[in-house]
């Protein structure tokens, strides 16, 4: 069965992008055959896949307008494995018009069952708590949240759990979470004294793995590739590819046990 992540915080800035391409990419080299969604209108995991969403012709945006479906947008990518459903600013058009629609909320799952060939699929949600991400979560197995070691990153959790706690309430009662710590800079006594914070706070909802700041990691989208291509030997694409591991075998694990 196709396994679902939304990658989602309210906050912007927080590595999410990075996270969903890179962890994509990561899943790939563990041969398995990923899609990753844009679903963010500023479209920065489809500008980091080398693709110009002005030139597009087919977005998210039909598939949740009931204009197209997920296979007939859907792009490969210069990497085997992974393929991009892409975006462009006609998102802030669907996204308006979505609550018009009989059981909006179920579009994107509805949407992704009809896709089978994918051992995973990540959804790039947009940094903001609205229609969008409340279809990524309805359509989500897990949630990550990636997560910095910053007061204002740490306190935006607040809204993200309320979230999850109606969508669970409401949508989609199997929805599990775990965080993920980005840009985490070891050296830095405020990083650290956060990090153990939300460890503490959160206990095994934080993955074991976590996400250094690394200057690759910047730059990998500037030449169209996911960081296991552009710098396969970078501490981040280990940290990526552990992340991967580490997820793989939370998901066998979650689904044997109900949620």
């Amino acid at each position: 069965m196709t396994y679902v992540i939304a990658v989602a915080n309210e906050k912007g800035g927080v590595a999410k992008t990075t996270t969903a391409l890179s962890l994509g990419a990561a899943m790939v080299e563990q041969h398995q055959k990923a899609l990753v969604v844009d679903l963010d209108a500023q479209a920065n995991l489809t500008l980091a896949m080398g693709i110009k969403p002005k030139d597009l012709n087919g977005t998210v945006s039909d598939v949740l307008l009931g204009s197209g479906d997920l296979e007939s947008i859907t792009h490969e990518t210069p990497l085997p494995g992974l393929d991009l459903a892409p975006a462009n600013n006609s998102l802030l058009m669907a996204e308006r018009f979505l609550e018009v629609r009989d059981d909006h909320e179920y579009l994107l799952k509805r949407a992704l069952e009809r896709v089978s060939e994918y051992d995973t699929v990540i959804l790039d949600c947009p940094p903001a708590l609205g229609s969008i991400t409340r279809l990524a979560l309805t359509a989500a197995d897990l949630l990550i949240i990636p997560t910095q070691c910053e007061y204002f990153s740490a306190h935006a959790l607040q809204d993200v759990l309320e979230m999850i706690r109606d969508v669970r309430a409401t949508t989609n009662p199997r929805l599990r979470y775990r965080l993920l710590l980005t840009m985490v800079d070891r050296r830095n006594r405020i990083h650290r004294t956060l990090y153990e914070q939300v460890r503490n706070a959160f206990g095994t909802a934080v993955f074991d793995s976590i996400i250094e700041v690394d200057t690759r990691l910047r730059e990998s989208p500037i030449f169209a590739q996911p960081i296991t291509v552009y710098a396969p030997n970078s501490r981040g694409a280990e940290q990526y590819r552990q992340l991967a591991k580490e997820l793989k075998d939370y998901a066998q694990e979650t689904a044997r046990t109900p949620a």
